[in-house]
């Protein structure tokens, strides 16, 4: 006969275990841009063992993504330090959590490989495609006013990537300023040259940006927690195996591997925790979106961060098989 404290303990579990009783295992929606972060966690096999569940959302550029948070659509996702600004100024319930530095060569005016331009002071009286609000935007901008001009001195066209893609090979536009892995592509493929490319002129931050709802719910702010520490662990392991990452990378986004690899290689990703280098970046390309009409008035950027958020040591990044 069974103990009848073994069978209250039975009850117990299985009421413990019943819907009504039972915690809800939660679903974080992460917005991801050409395949980046899911790449690196699933080529590093970061995803193992999850204690929550993951659905992914494909966005081929900032402006859709930042719809998306604006929407609550997603809980979180990477965003360029420009989009971002343009879309809390725009209203979106938004906050960064943690911030990806990087080398900002691709960030870059692209002008067709015959093309005469030489030089940003040879963009006068050009047409120029890229993302209206996008990193794009923001590297044309800078690259304009470097060379003494400003934005009325050529014709924004604005596009997508893909549209702005076909419209440099066309001729319709004579440049388009745009970002990884896109400038990498171009350039394999014959397709576009680099005239300006964004060193000195970005900072080259991207952002992992949650919504502020998303933020408020505990068991969710944990699971993004976990979530950053094992993307930070995984960008590290792609950083230090290339050619697994790059073959994984290609396949999520249709790129070719040699594509992928550049644009990874040459942008030597870490994710840090925010800090006061990274406000005053972000503050003054706030400070060059209003100076340039892109935002009405002044955002002061030090409230748009999530503080209690932390990334794995370096010595414990290595650890990452």
């Amino acid at each position: 006969m069974i103990p009848f404290t073994r069978i209250l303990a039975l009850g117990a579990a299985l009421l413990l275990a019943s819907p009504s009783f039972a915690a809800e295992r939660v679903e974080l929606r992460i917005g991801d841009q050409k395949g980046n972060m899911r790449a690196q966690l699933e080529a590093a096999d970061g995803l193992k063992d999850l204690p929550y569940d993951i659905r992914w959302a494909e966005f081929p550029a900032a402006a859709p993504l930042a719809e998306a948070l604006n929407a609550s659509a997603i809980d979180a996702g990477i965003i360029g330090d420009a989009p971002l600004l343009f879309a809390l100024a725009s209203g979106a319930q938004v906050k960064a959590i943690a911030v990806d530095k990087s080398d900002a060569y691709g960030t870059a005016v692209l002008v067709r490989p015959d093309s005469p331009l030489k030089n940003a002071v040879d963009l006068k009286g050009k047409r120029i495609a890229t993302g209206r609000g996008s990193i794009g935007h923001h590297i044309a901008l800078k690259a304009l006013v470097s060379a003494g001009l400003s934005e009325k001195d050529v014709e924004f066209r604005f596009l997508g990537p893909v549209d702005a893609k076909v419209a440099l090979a066309n001729g319709s536009v004579d440049a388009w300023a745009t970002w990884e892995p896109y400038t990498a592509l171009a350039e394999l493929s014959g397709q576009g040259r680099v005239l300006v490319n964004g060193r000195g002129l970005s900072s080259g931050n991207s952002f992992l940006a949650a919504t502020d709802k998303a933020l408020a719910d505990p068991a969710r702010r944990a699971a993004l927690q976990d979530y950053l520490t094992r993307l930070a662990k995984a960008q590290d392991w792609a950083n230090r195996n290339l050619d697994s990452y790059s073959k994984t990378l290609a396949q999520i986004i249709g790129f070719p591997v040699e594509a992928a690899r550049l644009q990874f290689e040459r942008r030597q990703l870490r994710w840090q925790a925010v800090d006061g280098k990274t406000i005053a970046e972000q503050q003054e390309t706030a400070d060059f979106y209003q100076a340039h009409g892109l935002i009405a008035s002044r955002l002061d950027v030090a409230p748009t961060f999530a503080s209690g958020f932390v990334l794995p040591a370096t010595a414990q990044l290595t650890k990452t098989p």
